[in-house]
């Protein structure tokens, strides 16, 4: 089996250059981006959608000190509108930043006003999220207590069964969120043979990847899905912070693809990354919520005021900030 290399994509820094004020910052980040895209919310316009909240954004952050590099940005497959890999943002006065985003996952879903659309954000220092193309990434996520027995390359069957024996029941009893995709039609069926449970969801699996980290609260013992590696280096961002499992291999099944992935330092293709080796040294995450979820609560629009939910992680320091917000300056979203 083929694991990651720590230094493949830089290494570890054990002093970090990142203000401890950032980490309240981001959150006004993507508070800004969610009040943006959630005017929009059923409106059936996924693009407008995500133009406001890249608009919102890019404005917040431009605000903050920091050189700011975009690794990670808005996803070149739905021909959307970018917070493009390359570009630069904040006031260049403060540390060299690298930047993995997300201004409005689950367009679709904020488009129809369902459930689970959140803005999310990822900073690290220069040099310590993985530079990776916009393509799909096999990945599993779990609670760290079962990251002994479970693997990207096992069979999803004997990944339930690992996961059933380290919990202690029997495989019936172990509920696995999956992508409702076609894509993952014979995963389905493997794992159903077994009597578990499958919770699917339309979109949104940086959550879902976050609350395998809760199974009591949450009811998801395991994630399996085939999704995007962007979303996979952002939940790999919170993972470090809460101290998750989390392993992805990029799909290279083209040439185009697998030079991309060259020109962007990837050396190797049939490469297993694990949640340290996507997101290093001082990492800072935030979401906030668009619509209402499981993870967090949507913006809410009152009369005199805009209600919004975050949560906010730093890996050097584990801690993990819940943020409800009342913003009587309505018109500073305007």
């Amino acid at each position: 089996m083929k694991k990651s290399s720590a230094d493949l994509h830089g290494s570890d820094t054990k002093t970090s250059s990142i203000d401890r004020i950032l980490t309240l910052e981001l959150a006004r980040v993507t508070e800004r981006a969610a009040v943006a895209a959630a005017r929009l919310r059923g409106q059936g316009d996924e693009k407008q959608a995500d133009q406001a909240a890249v608009d919102a954004m890019r404005q917040e952050l431009n605000r903050l000190a920091i050189d700011g590099r975009v690794v990670i940005g808005e996803g070149e497959r739905d021909e959307a509108p970018m917070l493009y890999i390359g570009e630069k943002v904040g006031t260049k006065a403060g540390p060299a930043i690298d930047i993995a985003l997300d201004p409005l996952e689950c367009t679709t879903l904020c488009a129809k006003n369902q459930a689970n659309s959140l803005s999310v954000i990822a900073i690290a220092e220069r040099g310590n999220l993985l530079y990776a193309p916009d393509v799909y990434m096999e990945k599993i996520a779990a609670s760290p207590a079962y990251s002994a027995h479970i693997h990207l390359d096992a069979s999803p069957a004997d990944n339930v069964r690992a996961v059933a024996r380290a919990k202690g029941v029997e495989p019936h009893e172990i509920t696995v969120c999956i992508t409702d995709r076609p894509r993952h039609a014979a995963m389905v069926a493997e794992i159903r043979a077994l009597g578990a449970a499958i919770k699917f969801i339309t979109d949104g699996d940086v959550a879902a990847v976050i609350q395998t980290q809760n199974p009591e609260k949450y009811g998801i013992d395991l994630y399996m899905s085939i999704g995007g590696a962007p979303e996979g280096v952002l939940a790999a961002a919170a993972l470090r912070c809460i101290g998750g499992f989390l392993q992805g291999r990029l799909i290279l099944d083209t040439k185009e693809k697998r030079a991309r992935a060259r020109a962007m330092g990837v050396r190797d293709p049939q490469c297993i990354y694990e949640a340290a080796d996507m997101a290093k040294g001082d990492v800072l995450f935030a979401a906030s919520g668009v619509t209402n979820g499981d993870l967090l609560s949507g913006v809410k629009f009152a009369e005199s005021y805009i209600e919004t939910e975050s949560l906010v992680m730093r890996s050097s320091s584990r801690t993990v900030r819940g943020i409800k917000a009342r913003h009587y300056d309505m018109a500073k979203f305007a």
